[in-house]
């Protein structure tokens, strides 16, 4: 009808991109989609105090992929509790995304990339996700390959998904795998929607596998938050090991290798004798 053309038009998809070149790619997206007037905010979607966020402002479905690694100057985080402040801007972004959802009884929903560090942070980070647990149902969490946004950032990546229905009971973990020969994806060669196949005939029949498995959410509450929880079905993953242990592995490596090249040391030394 017309009155709904006009509702997807003016009140249906809102963004926000301050960078200046994904910000005049997404308008043309969306106007070659049909949208004749996108509504994107070119600015700093954190710039607004978390607080004078209102029932008015929030939405029913955030899907975004926002920035990590980098950090937000001193006045954006005046923007955020005073005991969930930090310079890493996808908590910043979490903790927006988390405030805009709205409330029941239509609970909002989300999809939200992000970054290992993420999953397995402690302090500021792990507050965050006990908050997230407690008031948010996480039912979600798939691990992502190696190299999804090669050649932006070679950072092991997670979607996150969740809703504003009811605190978390239990979170399901799905391990999404790498084609068959291939190490990692590349700017020539992208991961391909195809390629989730077997995550999306999973996603309503949901049953432990090689690939998925829950942890409950008291278990988590109980062990600081950490949301890196590997895959108890399948083999080891370097890729998401937390950097505590990947330098615990490698030092003991490093170990065997000297014990190695001391015996190679004293095998030469008794054969020149």
């Amino acid at each position: 009808t017309v009155e709904d053309r006009q509702m997807l038009q003016s009140q249906t998809i809102f963004g926000g991109e301050a960078k200046p070149l994904p910000y005049l790619l997404a308008q043309m997206n969306l106007v070659l989609h049909g949208l004749e007037s996108p509504k994107i905010d070119p600015l700093n979607s954190l710039r607004f105090p978390l607080r004078e966020i209102g029932d008015r402002d929030r939405v029913d479905i955030i899907m975004t992929n926002p920035p990590f690694g980098g950090e937000e100057e001193r006045g954006i985080l005046g923007n955020f509790p005073e005991d969930k402040q930090t310079s890493e801007t996808a908590l910043l972004f979490l903790q927006l995304i988390m405030r805009k959802l709205k409330r029941p009884p239509k609970p909002g929903s989300a999809a939200v990339v992000v970054p290992n560090g993420t999953l397995f942070g402690d302090g500021i980070c792990a507050r965050i996700k006990d908050e997230l647990l407690k008031d948010f149902n996480l039912h979600t969490i798939v691990r992502l390959p190696n190299g999804v946004f090669a050649p932006y950032t070679s950072i092991s990546t997670n979607l996150l998904f969740l809703d504003r229905s009811h605190p978390t009971e239990e979170v399901w973990y799905y391990e999404q795998p790498l084609p068959n020969g291939r190490k990692n994806y590349t700017k020539t060669q992208p991961i391909q929607y195809e390629e989730f196949a077997d995550c999306l005939k999973w996603w309503n029949k949901r049953e432990e596998n090689e690939r998925a498995w829950k942890v409950s959410a008291t278990e988590l509450l109980t062990n600081g938050c950490n949301l890196d929880r590997k895959n108890p079905n399948g083999a080891a993953d370097f890729e998401h090991l937390p950097p505590e242990q990947l330098a615990d592995e490698i030092l003991k490596k490093e170990e065997r290798i000297s014990e190695i090249m001391g015996d190679i040391k004293r095998l030469l030394g008794a054969s020149t004798q």
